[in-house]
């Protein structure tokens, strides 16, 4: 199986802790969704929808071996991950039922919005309430839960275990080659 990144989704979250865990814990966070040129066709008919779903890949959740029972956000009880909503998961796929504002081009306006800044795009769907909104429903666990002020923290983000080796390109020497060097202040 193969999966491509049709775009990459832009907002204010740089990071995992203070992000809204879900769109409605989102108060209105405005951001931009860029398709890629070459998909960008597919947009067609897209701004005639209130809201669409950003189906995304959690690119900084640890899923190589994630744990299959977690702590998920609104709860301290060890849940089963198929029954959460936590971003660490076998596959990483996040999914997001934005607010459509705004389509030009290759970018999309959306409000609502409870994903990282730079997080890869892996399809968009249109919204249907006839479709996607079910009104008797059970809820399991979370029946008890409230989204109220629902903050991410940094329980599900990934562990860099390489270092980055911090350098700066300087102009081709007279060999022609591009030089290296770290930066000033860089262990080596």
């Amino acid at each position: 199986m193969k999966l491509q990144p049709i775009g990459i989704i832009h907002s204010p979250f740089q990071h995992a802790t203070g992000t809204p865990i879900q769109p409605r814990a989102a108060g209105g966070t405005e951001g931009t969704v860029q398709v890629f040129d070459e998909f960008a066709a597919g947009l067609k008919d897209l701004e005639g929808f209130g809201r669409i779903w950003l189906i995304y890949w959690f690119d900084r959740a640890r899923h190589k071996k994630c744990n299959l029972v977690v702590r998920p956000y609104l709860d301290d009880t060890p849940r089963g991950v198929f029954a959460t909503r936590a971003p660490a998961r076998p596959n990483p796929i996040g999914l997001s039922p934005v607010r459509l504002l705004d389509v030009r081009g290759n970018t999309l306006r959306v409000r609502d919005l409870d994903v990282l800044d730079g997080t890869p795009l892996l399809d968009i769907k249109p919204y249907f309430p006839q479709f996607d909104s079910f009104t008797k429903v059970k809820s399991g666990w979370l029946r008890r839960s409230t989204l109220t002020g629902a903050k991410a923290d940094s329980r599900f983000e990934k562990r860099e275990v390489k270092a980055r080796r911090a350098t700066i390109a300087t102009p081709p020497s007279a060999s022609g080659r591009l030089a290296s060097r770290r930066r000033p202040g860089s262990k080596a």
